[in-house]
């Protein structure tokens, strides 16, 4: 149920209960391996018009922060290669000095990468603990683009400054969407898909289960990103919570401030029901599940396969459409790894490609596609076009109907 009192005090006994909860399930997930801590650990939210935000008050903000449990805020620094003067270094320091940690995201295009890596840039430079990527349909079927972005954004950064992916929930919608290069690495660090089950019309159950099982494969730690926008019912947000502890995640945020009422701002600070309690049962995480990769299969997850099986050194065409010589190479990698030789990618094989890092790619804006192999893997990059699966339309465009960006 949820808690009543002092909004502030409900806001920092949820937030123990949430660290309580955290530690015990990190355990349990202790398998999955180490993450790092980022800058979104915690509670967030996204401010897309700071004028419309509190009235863009800085000392507002942070009240309202505190007052509701929100440690971060990620807020619109830049569309493209546009800057936007919202995020002011002089404001964005009063927000930290009120305790708050403040990353911000950016509207990528890919139309001109360089540019748009030089303001993301800039936006560390003025106070920004970490950059998200927020790239939409824009960036389908755009390999190489997301990769001069991305090399571009770290020679300026480096390679340890945070960065996140804000990106399409649903991997196997968008066949012809870099996620292996996003994702890959020298990418970000962290995957925070945009996970809006009312704007995409199913419930936060399913959202949870397709997203992890569609994501996890890229190897990333997933901080899952709700909406509050379209007023939805304060039990859902709280689900979504819940799910959001139980699989572990390090953080949840949420879209975002300049539409969240009362009612969802008290539903996100809101004192869950235990999910580990004396005299109740342990709630175990969710069983990983994998999609199925068969002959046939196209798209990033067969890329992102076939990266894995080129660092393994089957000769396998990087081209994103499992055929003949995809299912050939999995069948070879399957005997060696005393695997069942189904010839398709599931769990198991799936794992067992996980352990090695993708093979090095340089994407090239057009040319004819190259099959890696093992002989030209410990001689570095191998420049290939982008895959054919690149050129794929998307089947849905399940954030089409947001508000605003």
């Amino acid at each position: 149920m949820r808690g009543r009192g002092d909004p502030h005090t409900v806001g920092l006994i949820g937030r123990a209960a949430r660290l309580i909860c955290a530690a015990v399930l990190g355990a349990l997930l202790a398998a999955s391996g180490a993450r790092a801590a980022t800058p979104l650990d915690g509670d967030s939210m996204w401010i897309w018009v700071v004028g419309r935000s509190s009235g863009g008050d800085p000392d507002a903000i942070v009240r309202r922060a505190h007052r509701y449990g929100i440690e971060s805020i990620v807020i619109k620094g830049a569309d493209g290669r546009a800057p936007w003067t919202q995020f002011d270094p002089a404001f964005v320091a009063r927000l930290k000095a009120g305790g708050l940690r403040v990353c911000a995201y950016q509207f990528v295009y890919g139309r001109y990468p360089r540019a748009e890596a030089a303001v993301g840039a800039a936006l560390r430079d003025a106070g920004a603990d970490c950059l998200m990527i927020d790239a939409e349909g824009a960036y389908e079927g755009r390999y190489f683009q997301a990769q001069t972005y991305l090399r571009s954004l770290r020679a300026r950064v480096g390679p340890d400054y945070p960065v996140g992916l804000a990106g399409f929930p649903y991997v196997h919608y968008h066949p012809g969407y870099p996620y292996s290069v996003f994702l890959g690495p020298g990418g970000a660090q962290f995957n925070m898909p945009q996970m809006y089950w009312r704007a995409i019309g199913t419930s936060v159950d399913h959202v949870y289960d397709v997203t992890y099982r569609y994501n996890a494969v890229y190897g990333r730690p997933v901080l899952p990103l709700g909406q509050v926008y379209a007023h939805p019912p304060t039990r859902q947000i709280r689900r979504f919570r819940q799910l959001a502890m139980l699989h572990g995640a390090a953080g949840t945020s949420w879209w975002d401030w300049q539409v969240a009422g009362g009612r969802e701002w008290r539903a996100v600070s809101a004192v869950l029901p235990p999910l580990l309690g004396v005299g109740a049962p342990v709630q175990a995480p969710p069983v990983q599940r994998y999609p199925l990769l068969a002959r046939g299969a196209r798209g990033d997850l067969v890329v992102w396969a076939q990266l894995h099986l080129a660092s393994a050194g089957e000769t396998v065409p990087i081209d994103g459409i499992f055929g003949r010589r995809t299912k050939r190479a999995v069948l070879d990698f399957q005997l060696l790894h005393s695997l069942p030789q189904a010839g398709v990618v599931g769990p198991r094989t799936w794992q067992a490609l996980r352990l090695l890092p993708p093979a090095p790619v340089t994407w090239r804006r057009r040319g004819g596609a190259r099959v890696v192999t093992a002989s030209r893997a410990p001689r570095g990059r191998i420049a290939l076009a982008a895959p054919h699966s690149a050129r794929l339309p998307a089947r849905l465009d399940e954030l089409g109907g947001r508000r605003g960006r």
